[in-house]
């Protein structure tokens, strides 16, 4: 359920940008050519009453959206943080048993004696 909440929310996102991104700038030299000229995508009074209609849905969505994605993972009864679920996570019992053990790969428990550097000698 809370995946396809999440596709929708996401589909609004992009659907709010794109609108915002459209509307005509009334703020002067922020917007990239939106004070007047012929080359306008959308003009009109007409257009600019559908896009702020546009943007109000849109947001309203948002907002719906945003709140159901926060009662479902509320309500999904998992309580705590992402990193109580680490695997291998446990305290050190003083055998040398931690974090690092538990991962793939780890050290092995009595570390091999280091090689000699293999540096010139002199002759």
């Amino acid at each position: 359920m809370s995946s396809v909440i999440i596709v929708i929310h996401l589909m609004v996102v992009l659907a709010l940008i794109a609108v915002i991104l459209l509307q005509r700038s009334e703020g002067g030299a922020l917007g990239i050519g939106g004070g007047g000229g012929g080359g306008n995508f959308m003009t009109g009074r007409g257009a600019a009453n559908a896009l702020s209609r546009a943007t109000t849905f849109l947001a309203i969505g948002f907002f719906a959206t945003s709140i159901a994605l926060s009662i479902i993972a509320n309500n999904e009864g998992q309580s705590g943080s992402i990193l109580d679920n680490v695997p291998g996570s446990e305290q050190l019992d003083g055998s040398g048993n931690g974090i690092l053990d538990a991962l793939p790969g780890s050290l092995p428990e009595t570390p091999a004696e280091p090689a000699a550097p293999s540096a010139p000698v002199s002759e």
